[in-house]
């Protein structure tokens, strides 16, 4: 009796590894195409390659043909280093101060391009405070410098051209932070 009642949870593991098992070998195969009516059986190689677009390409067109068989593009990509919308003006500087701890000396490109990004998003986020942005004069006013400066182009090369009016920005900004500790906490 001690013996079958040891045997039973054994063997139901055993036939739930298996279950599982099978299933696992039924949907990791790809079934063959049915041949279309009165024509010879198709074949994988004669399938045309699936290509992406931003939307599926519609509804699939055959007789064997399912929803899925549109074909769909990849996610648009994320930039790292392009700005975030809705963030608060204490978070912002946050993550701006954080870039105090990093420099060229390892990636100059990633810092550089997260330095714009990090000014980038506290520009945004005092200009939507609820104070307003006549709370943040000469934040709003140097990196408006700053902006027309980069002319729009937030390039490596180009950061790099003006690493010292970047690191400045980001330096004065720090300073001016740390004199009205209202605005950010």
């Amino acid at each position: 009796m001690i013996h079958t009642i040891r045997e039973r949870p054994v063997r139901r593991a055993a036939l739930v590894a298996a279950a599982l098992a099978a299933l696992a070998v039924s949907c990791g195969t790809t079934p063959e195409p049915d041949a279309p009516a009165g024509g010879p059986p198709t074949t994988a190689a004669a399938a045309p390659e699936p290509t992406e677009t931003a939307e599926p390409t519609g509804a699939p067109d055959g007789p064997g043909a399912l929803p899925d068989d549109a074909t769909r593009s990849p996610a648009p990509t994320h930039d790292p280093y392009a700005p975030e919308s809705g963030e608060k003006v204490r978070d912002a500087f946050a993550t701006l101060q954080a870039t105090r701890n990093d420099s060229c000396a390892t990636d100059c490109s990633s810092f550089l391009g997260r330095v714009h990004k990090e000014l980038q998003e506290l520009d945004t986020a005092m200009k939507s405070d609820p104070k307003g942005p006549g709370h943040f004069p000469e934040p709003i006013a140097r990196m408006a410098e700053l902006n027309e400066t980069l002319a729009g182009d937030a390039s490596f090369p180009n950061l790099e051209k003006h690493r010292k009016e970047l690191i400045g920005t980001r330096e004065f900004i720090n300073t001016w932070m740390q004199d009205h500790p209202d605005d950010y906490r």
